[in-house]
């Protein structure tokens, strides 16, 4: 068992952060958005040659798009210093906990640094239709061992 769900920022803190890497002038992040729904999975890749105002604006785009259908976000950092578990492994976590509320959306965002792995951003949106939901899903879940 690990705790999973440790460190919940505010959205307006996520959102500083991932400004801050994409208009970072070196350009040396790599990254990669990831949704998972009821409805299936969709990855968003940064590609090669893709200018970082192209991929924020890819970003900004599925951020809306998920707020349109849920407006209750709880939102995870997850950082190798603290030895957090892998991403994947909370966002599935995160998705298999969900499953028994309606239209949760499950957003993962990695910006990746080229040069210093201290500087990576991996963040794990929560996204849920209704507020007891997300409550009720932090009352459970955050800062508890979580089976596997």
């Amino acid at each position: 068992m690990a705790i999973l769900f440790k460190t919940a920022i505010g959205e307006n803190a996520a959102f500083e952060m991932i400004e801050s890497a994409l208009s970072d002038p070196a350009g040396d992040f790599d990254g990669y958005v990831n949704v998972i729904a009821d409805e299936g999975e969709q990855t968003l890749s940064w590609a090669p040659g893709m200018h970082a105002e192209q991929f924020q604006a890819e970003v900004t785009e599925i951020l809306r798009a998920t707020w349109d259908i849920c407006r209750f976000w709880v939102i995870y950092e997850r950082r190798d210093d603290r030895q957090d578990a892998a991403s994947n492994e909370i966002r599935n976590a995160a998705f298999k906990l969900t499953r028994g509320y309606a239209g949760v959306v499950v957003v993962t965002l990695s910006l990746l640094s080229k040069r210093d792995s201290a500087a990576d951003i991996e963040l794990i949106f929560v996204c849920f239709q209704q507020d007891f939901h997300r409550r009720n899903f932090r009352v459970r879940y955050e800062g508890k061992f979580v089976p596997n």
